[in-house]
């Protein structure tokens, strides 16, 4: 029955994506931005960025050397008012009622020539307890890795160490993203970073498929003797492109019975046509299983197989850049959680509405003023001290300061 389910979330995203590539066939031009401090975006096979172009940022340059950070602050109100003082269901805006640091970061790299390199530095409790609090001996480093292009290489690049994943729609820096708070299928579907090995290959002028082989997910040692394997595919024309990427492996602690399975694709959509020169967005569809293990009777090292776990869940996202200052962004996702693997209920359904005002006050400042409102069919949301309700509304204001390598 859940495969039946699944099957039918496949089937419905892949009429939605094949009705959006022939709807903007004739109005939309190539457009994957990259954020000025994540290089590793740039790299072929990694994500694609989200919808919105990144705001322009002062340039820092010393030799070879490109430099970029970023400060991010926010204050959320929840009408939940709910006594664990949290946003549930976020892990970078989770503070509510508060004025609060989201994250600061210093990065510096240097590109391939044949040789290079990318260090991301992250401070704050998105870094210290969203992406990386599991991991406190490396918890102040979002990205370390060297990159190898060889000169006759024709495109091939590999990249060694700690790196980003190349799954969902959304990254870690906010000025890349549509709205200010990440969605729920960034915060609850699929992976922040892994450690390994990353490749990408140009195979014509369209297509780039990529191979990684890495820990695992946000494992910075693994948690297992098993690897997992990640497969990405970018297919670029001159009005859309489409990502789709594939982790597996074992996932599961201390054993390699039982395997995880993760499908990510986004097609992303950019204007060409004057009349929609303003417009661009984006449809992201994750697919995520587990074969859950547990200890044999009697032993603490032998494991069998037990249930199969599974979630998945799209986003929808518009974006309208009203002039060179003001834009407006409005998101809508719905996740199926088939077995508790986020909320704990069975059979769970969570979907949530975002609209976003974004104002650029300076090169490499702006500010976002955001509603948001979550939804679920469960008692899931706190509510004061005690209760339990179905839906949680929040409003905030984010502002983000920030500069950018050199162009």
């Amino acid at each position: 029955m859940a495969f039946q389910k699944a099957k039918k979330y496949l089937a419905v995203t892949a009429i939605a994506l094949g009705a959006a590539l022939v709807t903007a066939s004739p109005l939309y031009a190539a457009g994957m931005s990259t954020s000025a401090d994540e290089p590793q975006a740039a790299a072929p096979a990694a994500a694609p960025a989200p919808a919105a172009a990144p705001a322009a940022a002062p340039t820092w340059s010393v030799g070879p050397i490109d430099f970029s950070g970023l400060v991010d602050g926010y204050y959320s109100f929840n009408a939940n008012h709910p006594s664990s003082g949290a946003n549930q269901l976020r892990n970078f805006d989770l503070n509510a009622n508060t004025f609060s640091l989201n994250m600061a970061k210093l990065s510096l790299a240097h590109s391939p020539d044949p040789v290079g390199f990318q260090v991301d530095l992250g401070f704050g409790p998105a870094f210290t307890n969203a992406i990386l609090g599991t991991n406190a001996s490396n918890a102040y480093i979002e990205q370390a890795y060297v990159a190898w292009k060889p000169t006759k290489g024709k495109g091939f690049e590999a990249d060694f160490g700690q790196f980003v994943t190349s799954a969902s729609a959304e990254v870690i820096e906010t000025m890349n993203n549509p709205n200010y708070s990440r969605s729920l299928l960034f915060v609850n579907l699929v992976p922040y970073y892994h450690v390994g090995l990353r490749t990408s290959l140009p195979i014509t002028k369209k297509e780039t498929v990529g191979l990684q082989v890495v820990n695992g997910w946000n494992n910075i040692t693994d948690n297992n003797a098993g690897k997992t394997i990640g497969l990405t595919s970018l297919y670029t024309r001159t009005n859309y492109n489409w990502a789709i990427n594939y982790y597996v492996g074992p996932e599961n602690n201390g054993t390699d019975k039982g395997y995880r399975n993760l499908i990510d694709t986004t097609l992303n959509l950019t204007p060409a046509a004057k009349a929609w020169a303003k417009w661009s967005a984006y449809i992201n569809y994750d697919y995520l299983q587990n074969r859950n293990a547990a200890l044999n009777v009697g032993s603490t090292t032998s494991y069998h197989t037990t249930s199969l776990t599974h979630a998945q869940g799209v986003a929808v996202e518009g974006r309208y850049q009203a002039s060179g200052k003001v834009a407006l962004s409005g998101r809508y996702e719905y996740i199926y959680d088939a077995n508790g693997f986020i909320t704990g209920f069975n059979k769970a359904s969570l979907s949530e509405f975002t609209t976003t005002y974004e104002y650029k006050m300076a090169e490499g400042l702006l500010a976002r003023v955001e509603y948001r409102r979550d939804m679920t069919d469960n008692n899931y949301f706190q509510k004061g001290t005690s209760k339990l309700v179905k839906d949680q509304s929040t409003v905030e204001l984010g502002v983000v300061a920030f500069f950018g390598p050199r162009r």
